[in-house]
């Protein structure tokens, strides 16, 4: 199904202008952040409260439409790849995140030595490193640390 409100309406959800320009905003980019994502669907919309970007998140997510990641030192990022098991590689300098296939494909994909009782069912692995839009930065202003840059998600 190409048609949001019709992905809304299969997930048992209510479509509604928000949720529409919330979903679809979310789609068309890459790993955004909350204030992206209102940002985004005000230039759309006109006025949303940061609340009601923020509940209809958490019912997308809910739903099985989004995904929510959590990379250490970052605010929450959503993302529509949902219901398969991959995983994220992020920029240590300007956050970018990208999406990596996990070479095992099921989860969990990487076993605990020790599960102290616990029924594992998922992995979350996140690879860091530099991106190379930060590598050529890097090298251009004569090596050493890449720059610092707000992260654009």
């Amino acid at each position: 199904m190409d048609n949001v409100a019709d992905d809304l309406r299969s997930a048992g959800l209510r479509v509604t202008a928000a949720r529409v320009a919330i979903l679809d905003h979310v789609r068309s980019g890459n790993h955004l952040d909350a204030e992206r994502i209102a940002r985004g669907v005000r230039g759309s919309l006109g006025h949303v409260s940061t609340q009601a970007v923020y509940d209809a998140l958490h019912a997308l997510t809910k739903a099985g439409l989004l995904r929510r990641i959590e990379p250490a030192g970052s605010p929450a990022r959503f993302e529509s790849r949902v219901g398969d098991n991959h995983h994220h590689l992020v920029c240590r300098s300007c956050g970018e995140v990208a999406d990596i296939d996990c070479v095992v494909g099921e989860a969990p994909c990487v076993e605990p030595s020790e599960t102290h009782g616990y029924a594992v069912d998922e992995a979350e692995v996140v690879f860091w490193g530099v991106c190379p839009q930060c590598q050529a930065q890097a090298a251009g202003s004569g090596g050493g640390e890449p720059a610092q840059t707000e992260s654009g998600g």
